[in-house]
């Protein structure tokens, strides 16, 4: 090695304990808006698999055979704290049950809304629209929309598909309270609709009407939020449980929410049965 080389290295070596480190070590001071608080507002989306399973998975086959590796599940580390989820005996046999019946019992299926907090992790953009009274988060899949209410903390005028959301600021944080979740009837497994519940995934995780989330969003970088939401079903689990996962900002020149109106794509699916002529 030549002097001229030992120079160099030792030159590198001087600027990179002078250059300070941007990495996970510092702390992230995010932009304000107007009225001076973090500035969530843009694009983004998740980049894991928890859209096809919460927990840890293998690789595994599709549900469709024809369609090969194209609906394969990709493997994922699992964005699930502590887990694995906390299910209930009982609740536990039926996610298997509901797992083997998610081509004609999941909302994505049928192009429902999503609900909270699936919207979040949904292979599709969210974007945040921010003001001082609220907070709106717009998802390209189904143009499902929630608004979050940053002034009051009214309790559910009534049960809808994505709930009502109560926020606040905690420091940088993002705190989001949500409730007043309406379930899905459970058609194929229970004929008299007496079973309510919606989807958290492809992989069957599942809960009622009696969702409460808790979800706390915080600016970390340039172009990452971290995301987080305690979900809480005394009907399902023996606990409150939390995901927790990095979204990331989509950076493109003019970048927006496309159109993706899929109750097009399921309308046969869906009223098929009651068309003239079905025989059904």
């Amino acid at each position: 090695m030549t002097r001229t080389t030992l120079a160099a290295f030792a030159t590198a070596g001087v600027l990179l304990v002078l250059v300070p480190s941007t990495g996970h070590g510092q702390a992230y001071t995010a932009p304000r808006t107007k009225s001076g608080q973090p500035d969530l507002n843009g694009f983004w989306q998740a980049l894991n698999t928890a859209h096809w399973n919460l927990e840890p998975h293998e690789a595994a086959a599709g549900p469709i055979l024809q369609l090969g590796a194209a609906y394969a599940v990709p493997p994922g580390l699992g964005v699930v704290v502590d887990g694995p989820i906390p299910y209930k005996p009982d609740a536990l046999a039926m996610r298997t049950t509901y797992a083997a019946n998610a081509l004609k019992e999941d909302g994505e299926i049928k192009c429902y809304l999503p609900g909270v907090p699936r919207m979040m992790y949904m292979p599709y953009p969210v974007q945040i629209v921010q003001s001082t009274d609220f907070i709106l988060m717009m998802s390209e899949f189904a143009t499902a929309q929630r608004t979050i209410n940053m002034t009051t903390s009214d309790p559910p005028p009534a049960y809808t598909w994505m709930g009502w959301s109560n926020g606040r600021w905690d420091g940088d944080t993002l705190v989001i309270d949500s409730a007043g979740f309406m379930g899905s009837t459970i058609g194929a497994l229970d004929p008299e609709g007496a079973i309510q519940v919606r989807f958290l995934d492809r992989a069957g995780n599942y809960h009622t009407d009696g969702l409460h989330v808790i979800e706390r969003i915080r600016r970390t970088g340039p172009d990452h939020l971290q995301y987080e939401a305690t979900i809480e079903d005394p009907n399902v689990y023996t606990r409150p449980w939390t995901i927790r996962m990095p979204l990331y900002r989509r950076v493109e020149p003019n970048m927006q929410l496309g159109e993706f109106k899929c109750e097009e794509f399921v309308s046969d699916l869906v009223y098929g049965k009651y068309q003239k002529g079905s025989g059904r």
